[in-house]
């Protein structure tokens, strides 16, 4: 097993790759309303603040804030990949192992987390984010993508609607081999 330690900053500001366990798949974009709907519930319960998300077919990115001394992600993301999970018909292959502990097939089972430090750290996180459905080759151009912050970004005067990336100053993050 890892030594990965994960950080937890009270209040912090996290960016996460959360995958599906059948890369394959695109559960994500078609059952997009049962991930939102997801989301919202447990938002309701466990508030934070989306900074950044984008979905695509089988993963997704996203950045969060968490309230003020407030350190649990782990809780919201197991809310989340739970809720989800629930909503879809089960079609999965499921290992002997989940079948065991009762877990679905869904979802991978770890995600990759990463504690913003500061703001150019930010600011390539949300470019990381917002390039990702070009950079995966499934669109031309950011804004034909309609699961993305981008549009958020656009409309803010953050992001050019033509935006593609181009200069991008950040090294892929470790999940990159997922």
């Amino acid at each position: 097993m890892s030594d990965y330690r994960r950080v937890f900053l009270p209040g912090g500001t996290y960016f996460f790759t959360v995958v599906l366990q059948d890369r394959g798949k695109d559960l994500l974009v078609r059952h997009i309303e049962a991930l939102r709907d997801a989301v919202g519930v447990v938002r309701r319960r466990y508030p934070f603040e989306i900074i950044a998300w984008v979905v695509l077919p089988d993963h997704l990115h996203c950045m969060w804030k968490l309230p003020e001394g407030d350190t649990d992600y782990s809780n919201r993301w197991r809310l989340i990949k739970t809720i989800f999970s629930k909503k879809l018909p089960r079609s999965e292959f499921v290992s002997v192992r989940r079948k065991a502990r009762g877990e679905r097939g869904v979802w991978q089972r770890r995600y990759w987390e990463h504690t913003i430090v500061d703001e150019k750290d930010l600011n390539s996180h949300l470019d990381y984010v917002h390039i990702n459905p070009l950079k995966h080759g499934l669109v031309q151009d950011l804004v034909s993508w309609p699961y993305s912050t981008f549009h958020r970004f656009v409309r803010d005067g953050v992001y050019s609607i033509d935006w593609n990336g181009e200069g991008l100053d950040f090294e892929p993050h470790p999940a990159e081999f997922l």
